[in-house]
């Protein structure tokens, strides 16, 4: 499918398939986005611990990128598992400008060595943070109570509707310890009723900008 590279809002970039007019990040701000849901209303509520995070969609390694930083700044450990079917190639995920954004030359190495690593292995990224890409349908994930918390950054409902139904939200609630939390831009009636299905606990947020709202669920 084809892909063009675009720059958002807040100057960031990201990667927009024409033929479905669906972008990878938010056109009002792909680095904004990814700090107001992921980190701002999901990491955030875990200071001090070590955390065990599934990405669901591992994409421009963007949410990847910035929880690494984040965890350079608190000192915290960091299990990062990203789970991709389609992944993007190593030259597209280096034309993005989010090493520069995030004023992170000093990194510069750590997002190239992410999108280096070899899908399916384990790789250190440094004494903080370990990452692992799996290459495969998010509907083949069988993990049970492994992570702490999951962020949910599919495709969106329009495109992709299968990605956002009872099935999955299952298979994440099955891959999420007890009280763990899964935090996605979407807002939909129909995607918070089906995490409420799944046997999650569901509280609306506000959205990051040019979104009104976003989701937060918490495995009970």
């Amino acid at each position: 499918m084809k892909r063009e590279i675009i720059q958002t809002k807040d100057g960031s970039t990201s990667i927009l398939l024409p033929d479905w007019n669906e972008t990878y990040h938010s056109k009002f701000g792909a680095i904004q986005e990814a700090k107001h849901v992921f980190i701002k209303n999901g990491l955030s509520l875990f200071q001090g611990e070590s955390v065990s995070i599934l990405e669901i969609g591992f994409g421009t390694g963007l949410n990847a990128f910035i929880t690494y930083l984040e965890a350079k700044k608190s000192g915290q450990k960091i299990n990062y598992t990203g789970v991709e079917a389609f992944p993007v190639s190593e030259e597209d995920a280096l034309k993005m400008n989010y090493v520069s954004e995030l004023e992170a030359d000093s990194e510069a190495a750590v997002f190239l060595k992410m999108h280096e690593a070899a899908w399916n292995e384990s790789v250190v990224l440094d004494t903080q943070v370990t990452l692992e890409k799996q290459s495969k349908k998010f509907q083949e994930i069988a993990d049970h109570e492994k992570y702490d918390l999951i962020y949910f950054d599919a495709f969106g409902f329009r495109v992709q509707p299968e990605l956002w139904s009872l099935e999955i939200f299952q298979i994440m609630h099955q891959a999420l310890k007890p009280q763990g939390i899964l935090v996605t831009y979407a807002c939909r009636s129909s995607i918070k009723n089906a995490m409420k299905d799944a046997g999650f606990e569901v509280e609306k947020l506000a959205g990051p900008p040019g979104k009104r709202e976003m989701l937060r669920a918490r495995k009970l």
